[in-house]
């Protein structure tokens, strides 16, 4: 190779190794805030958080200009994360209209019997409103992953005449806000149990004009 061709792949090879350390500095910090809102929430501080993942004050604000945007990046990690998890759940459910059903009522799943799922719904509750009204954009991409899971279900449903929605997208949208907010009240009441995760499955399959009782 010629010298600039070698200094370019020396470049490259910088490049991706300063995307790799990043994401490592960033995961880092992720998981950081996962264990301090298991434990208490949001009520953490910057100090804290920073001594939890164990980098630099200097580290943290290098890839966040707030706590605030740590914790609107920690929503959105965990719902990529749990829509991959609902989609992997979903591979052996062969029937659309099934896999919409299994993705509505798994959102509410473990409600009040898993520690670590109830501290995140309660620090979805308590910081997502907050937030909302600082990152309205960023809080929306950040829950879109889950829109667009629904969207793509409605749609092979409608195609296969089990569903008579005219707008998936719109529709998807509106469904995924009606479980946020029944999530949302269950992270603090009881147990919400079979019959609620049936009844909203039900709402919503009148909703999307269902041909299936």
């Amino acid at each position: 190779m010629s010298w600039a061709e070698e200094r370019a792949v020396e470049r490259s090879a910088a490049v991706q190794r300063s995307r790799t350390r990043i994401a490592e500095q960033v995961r880092l910090m992720l998981d950081a805030a996962g264990r301090l809102i298991e434990a208490k929430g949001d009520a953490f501080t910057t100090q804290e958080l920073v001594k939890e993942a164990g980098v630099a004050l200097q580290t943290f604000y290098r890839y966040f200009s707030s706590k605030d945007e740590l914790l609107l990046a920690v929503i959105s990690d965990a719902m990529t994360e749990a829509c991959a998890r609902w989609e992997r759940g979903a591979q052996g459910i062969p029937d659309p209209l099934d896999r919409v059903r299994y993705f509505i009522t798994s959102i509410l799943g473990g409600a009040g019997r898993e520690p670590r799922r109830d501290a995140l719904a309660q620090f979805m509750v308590t910081t997502h409103w907050r937030l909302h009204r600082v990152f309205p954009d960023e809080l929306a991409a950040a829950e879109k992953p889950l829109v667009d899971l629904l969207c793509r279900e409605i749609q092979t449903a409608v195609d296969t005449g089990q569903l008579t929605s005219t707008t998936p997208e719109v529709d998807a949208w509106f469904v995924a806000e009606l479980v946020r907010s029944v999530y949302h009240h269950y992270a603090f009441a009881s147990d919400p149990g079979g019959d609620v995760q049936e009844q909203l499955w039900l709402f919503c399959l009148r909703a999307l004009g269902g041909v299936r009782a």
